[in-house]
């Protein structure tokens, strides 16, 4: 395996371990901004994975397809929550 796999490899266990470990200490008040914040984040990713989906390699374009898919769900998932969220607190006429 390259140096290079393997550092990327390091990195994304790292990231999964830290994300698991700061999202695990929310509390539950503040899951919805959290959400919204996500959303900027998920669409940057669907950014870079548009731009990884237009490469040549055939390994690289279907990563970068179903990035953009993840990243999609994700964004879409949080404004839904976030949109029910909010509808709780407007008042009743």
């Amino acid at each position: 395996m390259s140096e290079v796999f393997i550092s990327g490899i390091v990195v994304f266990v790292l990231a999964a371990f830290v994300g698991l470990e700061v999202i695990s200490k929310v509390p539950p008040t503040l899951h919805t901004p959290l959400t919204s914040g996500s959303n900027a984040i998920s669409g940057v990713t669907i950014l870079g994975a548009i731009d990884l989906a237009g490469t040549a390699d055939t390994l690289a374009t279907i990563l970068g397809f179903l990035a953009v898919v993840f990243a999609t769900f994700n964004v879409v998932g949080g404004f839904t929550v976030t949109h029910r969220m909010l509808k709780m607190f407007k008042s009743r006429d």
